[in-house]
């Protein structure tokens, strides 16, 4: 007996939001990327519901980083201590489709580096690379408030993403971000009705809903994987459903997360494998749960598991589109 196929219609899509700015647009990428756009859950309907493919974005640091493992470092240990050599590499031998320039240095408890090292990074990083940038703050409120409308600045024009907004400290980088011209990451504890209303604050500011990406802090695969996918689809459900301020794309942090275990990281473990190849499995299969949640746009590290990914995405493209 043949099984009819079944096709859902939905009242609400996912925002299509474009990131980056060619000479055309008053930038100096070479390229723009595209995300969202989503009409049906993930995977069903028609090609024309799938939307945009989804994107992988590779971290690079503004310093050195103290806390990764050594098979992480490895693939970067040439470049690692030049952000704007690092993005090369990601891009042109990894793959990457945009770059996160993620402020860690910037953090009062780690490097304290001040304003002038951090926009350094970011126009040496614009000068490098022609792909589209995130630029995401190191998460202490004090600092970032002080710091990122100078990173804004040194991007104008560049239409970059811009992270991160939070309930509790949103009014600095959303302006900035509005004066700037850039697009806004607003951030929420793996709670969605924290990440609705901070959607709703942003947006009582004045700034595009058109412009927002959210993100929902990460869990990885074994610690709370379950907890992220269902964020994730929840919120593909309710922009299909026609909520407007849920109707964001949705970028998920998964190289901090994923490398932050130890069953990615410890090497003396007899019975769990090559560390070498379980550091980018674990890394690899968080981003590919994640995408089947419906995320858009995913931070990675380890240039194996981008490749994976990739390759997973290409793959399932080939059968959605076709």
């Amino acid at each position: 007996m043949p099984v009819p196929e079944v096709l859902e219609s939905f009242a609400g899509s996912v925002n299509r939001i474009t990131l980056g700015s060619t000479k055309d647009t008053g930038g100096s990428r070479t390229s723009t990327i595209t995300v969202g756009g989503a009409r049906n859950v993930v995977y069903a309907g028609s090609a024309e519901d799938a939307g945009e493919k989804p994107v992988i974005a590779i971290d690079i640091m503004d310093v050195p980083p103290e806390d990764w493992p050594d098979i992480l470092i490895e693939p970067y240990k040439d470049v690692i201590k030049n952000p704007a050599d690092w993005a090369k590499k990601a891009v042109n031998e990894f793959g990457a489709d945009l770059i996160c320039v993620k402020f860690d240095g910037i953090h009062p408890d780690k490097a304290n580096k001040d304003a002038a090292a951090a926009v350094k990074v970011t126009e040496d990083v614009l000068k490098a690379v022609g792909v589209p940038l995130i630029l995401w703050g190191c998460g202490n409120n004090e600092k970032d408030n002080q710091i990122i409308p100078k990173i804004s600045e040194a991007a104008k024009g560049q239409n970059c993403l811009l992270g991160a907004a939070e309930q509790d400290n949103y009014k600095s980088i959303t302006a900035v971000a509005l004066a700037d011209g850039h697009n806004l990451i607003t951030e929420a504890p793996l709670d969605i009705n924290i990440g609705k209303q901070v959607n709703i604050l942003v947006s009582d500011m004045g700034f595009p809903l058109e412009k927002i990406v959210t993100f929902q802090d990460t869990g990885a695969l074994g610690y709370g994987i379950e907890y992220s996918y269902s964020i994730q689809e929840r919120q593909r459900l309710a922009a299909l459903a026609g909520d407007k301020m849920m109707a964001m794309p949705a970028i998920c942090d998964v190289g901090y997360e994923a490398w932050r275990v130890k069953e990615a990281r410890l090497a003396d473990a007899p019975g769990w494998g090559n560390v070498e190849d379980r550091g980018p499995m674990w890394e690899a299969a968080t981003a590919i749960c994640l995408l089947q949640a419906g995320a858009d746009i995913i931070r990675m590290r380890h240039p194996r598991a981008v490749a994976a990914v990739k390759n997973f995405i290409n793959q399932i493209w080939k059968r959605v589109s076709a």
